[in-house]
């Protein structure tokens, strides 16, 4: 998304010796009483603090309210009472989701005296899901998620489909607007749950349809058989539906996209020990880079814990045991790394918990200690099962990770030249690389400039104190279609990585970066076009942490500039030049257009007003809003295969505008 930023400026911090009168000290400790102690009732504390509950309050909580209301009904999937799942975004941006499970209970609580299904909706940590005898496992186990999504909602209305009949109720802010309502029989069981989204918590509230659509496709694959759908009432009227019997073995398939298989058939594993159960699908590329996605009682576990540490361990320890045991590999050898045995590989992890141990509400990482030694038992046994009945494919796998690790052992070498380094170590930065004066990554910029010709006019416009200029000479490597050890190897990589001061592979920091913001600037022509993808190729496979965590930005360097006599207009798109040129031609005096081609053709002072200038830039933001789509997009259009990439020329040639060759 482009946006535009106000222009800062450094304030110079002093520290005072701080001193106070006995007075004063009296008088403040005075002031502090009981009386400004605050309990929070009910569901004030949602309200309070929503980001403690749901993350934050931008497009990722906003989404989030989605998937707690959606993980209920997965819940009641898991527990063998539900088919049939379905989102509806309503035209008024509401979000509905209905579901055929047993339905909340409407029945009187004895102790709390009210329905179940208002307890669950307006108290804390309030549900079902602590009694194993109504969930043996459960991903919301907090208790918290659909009582606080009534809580961030404007309104919420929910009806429940038990006991012979339909319940509803609804909801302003988390309070009820009125009791529970008996209404018309009905022979069909299940919930659904309507609410909007209150503008008074959420800076965001347009909800975008691929991201919510990734999720329902994860939570379809994840539960076999289960059917969900998902329509967007809004603009195109978009719909999808999702129902996979074969599970996590085709999540596998749609993860490798257009990758080539070193086997055919997806290596699948499944078992269970005491009350965790254990379910892994995966598959061997051609690939130099491996794909794990996690999930705990499918809740995507994006940070991993112990179930990918115990899945870790034990796809290292079996493997290199087989190519002991088999001299492919010999005693005197190096043991292969985690790294070599995993390149290329793709992998679907899913353990079911009935106990989880989750870091937040938000649940991205995994932290019972006994689940590691579940997992690697597992899959130890299972693994090397399979390696012993497959012999050919085995085979295959060892040899690509022995070709890894060859290749990991040049690309150290490759990297230690790439290491950024202190002054006092001796280190040096890279000799065309023109510094910012300013330390420390908070207000600093660095921009990769294509050609030493637009590189000088930006040296000599920029703003010294903050923002930095790395020339780029040609076209850098596609590190799509080569191994690590080729990629550090390459002159202008090595420049990036070193100037960056991130590191890259085990070294990879992202807390050491030298700026804040790495802004792409490349020309308005198919090779600047070509540079950035191949730039964004590189970050989306090295530093992706930079791309998530939005530190890589697009310059726009205006396409046009309209002028007459000595007034003269820059112009960003077509519809501008052509509104500019209408705006001049009142009056006398010829308009003249010029278009530019390249950064080169602006001297310091014109790229600096138009793109480097803080007040006036616009940057486009790089973000990943479906990581599985972007792994086969960049596949598609950087990879080995012709044929992918000549379908996707072919099918969106109708859409380039500004097509300057």
């Amino acid at each position: 998304m482009a946006k535009s930023e106000p222009k800062k400026t450094a304030k110079k911090a002093t520290v005072k010796k701080a001193t106070a009168k006995k007075s004063t000290t009296k008088k403040s400790q005075a002031d502090y009483t009981s009386r400004q102690i605050q309990v929070l009732k009910g569901l004030e504390a949602v309200r309070k603090r929503p980001g403690m509950y749901i993350g934050s309050t931008s497009a990722r909580g906003l989404h989030h309210l989605v998937y707690e209301v959606v993980d209920n009904s997965i819940d009641e999937a898991m527990a063998g009472y539900c088919s049939q799942i379905e989102v509806i975004i309503g035209e008024d941006k509401s979000i509905c989701v209905v579901d055929d499970g047993r339905g909340i209970p409407v029945d009187i609580h004895p102790t709390e005296k009210v329905p179940g299904v208002e307890l669950a909706l307006t108290t804390l940590h309030a549900g079902g899901k602590f009694d194993k005898s109504s969930y043996k496992v459960s991903g919301g186990l907090h208790g918290v998620g659909v009582s606080v999504v009534n809580a961030l909602s404007e309104w919420l209305k929910v009806e429940v489909r038990r006991d012979g009949y339909t319940w509803s109720q609804r909801y302003q802010r988390g309070i009820s607007d009125g009791k529970l309502k008996k209404g018309a029989k009905t022979k069909e069981t299940g919930t659904t749950v309507t609410f909007q989204p209150d503008h008074e918590i959420f800076t965001e509230l347009d909800y975008d349809y691929k991201t919510l659509a990734s999720r329902l496709r994860e939570m379809a694959y994840l539960n076999r058989g289960v059917r969900i759908s998902i329509a967007d009432e809004r603009g195109e009227k978009e719909s999808d539906e999702f129902h996979f019997e074969g599970g996590i073995s085709q999540f596998v398939e749609y993860l490798r996209g257009t990758k080539t298989a070193l086997h055919e058939d997806i290596i699948y594993v499944s078992g269970k020990q005491g009350d965790t159960e254990l379910e892994l699908a995966m598959q061997y590329t051609d690939a130099y880079k491996e794909n794990t996605s996690t999930f705990v009682n499918n809740i995507n576990t994006h940070e991993g814990g112990t179930h990918l540490s115990g899945f870790k361990g034990a796809m290292t320890r079996t493997i290199n045991s087989y190519a002991q045991k088999n001299n492919v590999l010999k005693k005197s050898d190096s043991a292969l790394s985690g790294d070599d045995v995993r390149e290329g590989l793709i992998t679907v992890l899913s353990v079911k918990v009935m106990e989880p141990q989750f870091e937040g509400q938000t649940k991205t990482k995994l932290g019972n200690s006994e689940v590691r030694g579940i997992v690697e038992s597992l899959v130890n046994e299972k693994l090397g099962t399979w390696l012993e009945e497959n012999p050919a494919n085995a085979r295959r796998i060892i040899d690509k990770a022995l070709q890894a690790s060859r290749a990991r052992e040049a690309a150290r070498k490759a990297r230690d030249l790439t290491r950024k380094k202190s002054a006092l170590e001796g280190g040096i930065l890279p000799g065309k690389l023109a510094d910012c004066s300013l330390p420390g990554p908070k207000e600093c910029e660095l921009y990769l400039v294509e050609g030493d010709s637009a590189g000088g006019s930006a040296k000599m416009g920029r703003d010294r104190f903050k923002q930095a200029i790395l020339p780029l000479r040609g076209k850098i490597l596609n590190v799509q279609r080569a191994r690590v050890d080729k990629v550090y190897a390459n002159q202008e990589i090595r420049a990036i990585i070193t100037a960056m001061g991130t590191g890259v592979g085990e070294d990879y920091d992202l807390d050491n970066r030298r700026y804040d913001k790495c802004i792409i600037m490349t020309d308005a022509d198919v090779d600047g076009a070509h540079i950035r993808t191949l730039l964004l190729t590189f970050f989306f496979n090295q530093m992706r942490d930079l791309i998530e965590e939005g530190h890589i930005y697009i310059a726009q360097p205006p396409l046009y500039y309209v002028r007459k006599g000595k007034q003269g207009i820059y112009c960003y798109t077509e519809e501008e030049r052509e509104a500019a040129q209408e705006k001049l031609e009142n009056g006398k005096g010829s308009v003249s257009t010029q278009r530019y081609k390249g950064l080169g053709e602006m001297n310091a002072d014109q790229l600096w007003e138009t793109t480097m200038n803080p007040d006036k830039r616009t940057l486009l933001q790089v973000t990943i809003e479906d990581e599985p789509d972007a792994e086969d997009l960049f596949e598609e259009l950087m990879g080995e295969e012709v044929e992918p990439r000549r379908e996707f020329i072919e099918s969106n040639a109708r859409y380039v505008k500004n097509l300057d060759v």
